[in-house]
């Protein structure tokens, strides 16, 4: 496992991160009971994996429950734990300020620790992103302080977010929906780095199809039944061009993992894992490495032959 920098004066992190989500009893995904919960950890830690991103509605709190009971047999120091505000444990969603204090200590004591590396406003609206316009981040400053928080940042999706929060806010950490077809938010990659700040690169595989599962007769169901046939069909060509971009030698899961790696302002990615076995083989996948000509081959696809689609999520 490789490792990289994630915030000033800490340890550095696992390229490859454990996003927690599928953790989460009653989850909307398939259920990992207790003991899959605590071997899919436990073999995360075993592999060298040493950074969790969980949040509070991921299975209403059990996502972060099912992680304390591990952590509290840990050394602290030894991991990095990134968790959110905004989606609450009850289901609910609600961004306002007055429930910040009260999200975060609930996630400390369901992780049984005394203090997150990272908290992140989860996916939350534009208007809460101009720091000069909310007083979310004088909280969560304070709660730094406190030493109960040593970063904070929001999970955003287009380069414009993050350049709107770098520039009113003394955020650290961005949590990015970042991969081979969606690559806006890599705009603001130069600035993340001038300010001192990292990302996360989450969805990795693009939901699946960066894995090479589906194809153009794939149908779906729950959320994923919001693309169109004619969205399955374009989805399916392009994965297609990135097969013929990366090669047969490499695996389409290695080359969207390394993908996102490739860039030295991410700082680890969380595919997500509903399995032990899924999890290795995500393990396996970062040991591929992408050379410069060919990730250079794919930004131009992005450039080219994606974005002008305006591919929908």
């Amino acid at each position: 496992m490789k490792y990289r920098n994630y915030l000033a004066g800490g340890i550095p992190v696992s390229e490859l991160g454990f996003g927690a989500w599928q953790l989460g009893v009653e989850s909307g995904w398939k259920a990992v009971s207790e003991a899959d919960a605590d071997r899919m950890i436990r073999t995360a830690l075993d592999s060298g994996i040493n950074f969790y991103d969980t949040a509070p509605n991921y299975g209403h709190g059990t996502s972060e429950e099912r992680l304390g009971k591990v952590f509290k047999t840990l050394d602290r120091q030894t991991i990095v734990v990134n968790t959110k505000f905004g989606r609450l444990d009850t289901g609910e969603v609600d961004f306002s300020a007055g429930q910040i204090r009260g999200s975060i200590e609930r996630s400390l004591k369901r992780l049984q620790i005394d203090y997150v590396d990272s908290v992140i406003i989860h996916s939350p609206p534009s208007e809460l992103l101009d720091g000069n316009k909310v007083d979310h981040y004088e909280i969560l400053e304070r709660l730094q302080d406190e030493g109960k928080i040593r970063a904070y940042g929001a999970s955003v999706d287009r380069a414009h977010e993050i350049e709107t929060m770098l520039a009113t806010t003394n955020a650290k950490v961005f949590q990015c929906f970042f991969n081979i077809l969606h690559q806006d938010a890599k705009r603001a990659f130069d600035t993340v780095q001038a300010h001192g700040a990292t990302v996360i690169a989450k969805i990795p595989f693009d939901s699946g199809w960066l894995t090479g599962k589906y194809h153009a007769e794939s149908r779906f169901e729950g959320v994923r039944a919001r693309w169109s046939a004619d969205d399955i069909r374009t989805r399916a060509r392009l994965v297609d061009r990135v097969r013929d971009i990366v090669g047969e030698e490499t695996p389409l899961t290695a080359a969207a993992l390394e993908f996102c790696t490739s860039f030295e302002a991410v700082s680890t990615v969380i595919p997500g894992a509903v399995s032990e076995q899924q999890l290795l083989a995500n393990i396996d996948a970062m040991q591929h490495r992408l050379d410069g000509a060919t990730r250079n081959e794919l930004e131009a696809f992005f450039t080219e032959e994606v974005e002008p689609l305006e591919l929908p999520w």
